[in-house]
């Protein structure tokens, strides 16, 4: 048994900001962990502009924004520290942004995951965790389940209401895992068009009628059908989903309304047969989106401590750089569709 101190860093597709966890991760033949302290930096309103928007950059242009973030990023770390005077680390565990997910051309691009992160803030750097699982052909997400099943076993089922919507769980002794559907990188915009910052406690959704054309075509989306392993994107989002929302010719309101009932029911279905399942991301505060989930399941919907519930992503990659340090595997091809398990991530020095 060792302890590791670490600080988990995480950017996800709501970007909102930058999750970062202070804590210690006992790894051996089990696992277990202590959060220390855990913050979220967020984006100015030009950089929230940038990665919103970068997709659709050429390539040349996202290599010049990666530069940027990086020193963005190593800012953001340097602060934490210091803000929280957090001294000897074993090294820092960082998913970067991002900002290209093409799994089916063997293509996803996270920026922030450049070697001068290393030298920038002066600390072992273990980060970019998805390249090498699309070399292996798979989807290169979700990355967490190796998370769940070490650090979250106790439930049937762990999911995470972000941007989009993952869940994971055991069956017949492997972790399958597999996004939903979208959930904030949908619901923000259109909040953000009303002048909020997002649907808070989904109070738009339920003062608002629902668009029951519009929440039929959504379900009928092909997504839902696939098998997995699977796995979601902007590309998607933009090529599949946002064009019903734009052909509806319906109000902000209304389309919140109508995507938080189609987010419930995706949601509830994939939770179907568990009893016990964690619930964790922005999303969960979402109190009526999870109102319209429990009345569609049987299934116990757990939320955990506040510091789970904002930061459980950041703390699993920090547990995926503790096994990526241990030569350990940390993501599981029967989530992702990759090749074989294997042990991923990139190592800088200072």
């Amino acid at each position: 048994m060792k302890t590791y101190s670490v600080i988990g860093v995480m950017s996800g597709t709501s970007i909102d900001g930058i999750d970062l966890l202070h804590c210690t991760i006992k790894a051996g033949t089990s696992f277990s962990f202590e959060i220390h302290t855990a913050s979220t930096y967020a984006y100015s309103p030009v950089w929230k502009e940038k990665l919103a928007h970068a997709h659709t950059w050429p390539l040349d242009k996202i290599k010049a924004l990666d530069e940027d973030y990086t020193i963005l990023l190593s800012e953001f770390i340097n602060k934490f520290i210091n803000d929280n005077n957090v001294s000897a680390l074993d090294f820092i565990a960082s998913h970067g942004h991002t900002i290209l997910h093409q799994p089916e051309n063997q293509f996803t691009y996270q920026i922030g995951n450049l070697s001068k992160l290393a030298k920038l803030t002066a600390q072992k750097i273990i980060c970019d965790f998805r390249v090498q699982d699309v070399e292996l052909g798979g989807q290169g997400a979700p990355l967490v389940p190796i998370g769940d099943r070490l650090l979250f076993g106790e439930f049937d089922a762990c999911l995470n209401i972000g941007g989009f919507t993952n869940i994971s769980f055991e069956k017949d002794n492997q972790r399958i895992a597999y996004d939903i559907c979208p959930v904030n990188k949908v619901l923000n915009p259109y909040a953000n068009k009303l002048g909020k910052e997002f649907d808070e406690s989904g109070s738009i959704a339920r003062a608002s009628v629902v668009n029951m054309e519009l929440l039929a075509q959504l379900d009928q989306l092909q997504y839902y059908s696939k098998p997995w392993p699977k796995s979601l994107g902007i590309e998607w989002l933009e090529a599949e989903f946002l064009p019903l929302l734009n052909l509806a010719k319906s109000g902000s309101e209304e389309i919140i309304a109508t995507c938080t009932q189609h987010f419930a029911h995706q949601i509830a279905k994939a939770i179907s047969g568990h009893k016990r399942v964690l619930f964790t991301g922005g999303g969960a505060f979402n109190t009526y989106l999870m109102e319209l989930i429990s009345a569609e399941t049987n299934a116990e919907l757990i939320l955990p401590a506040p510091g789970i519930i904002n930061y459980k992503e950041a703390l699993i990659f920090a547990l995926l750089g503790v096994l990526k340090d241990r030569g350990e595997i940390n993501v599981l091809s029967s989530v992702t569709g990759a090749s074989r398990d294997h042990s991923s991530g990139k190592v800088f020095l200072p």
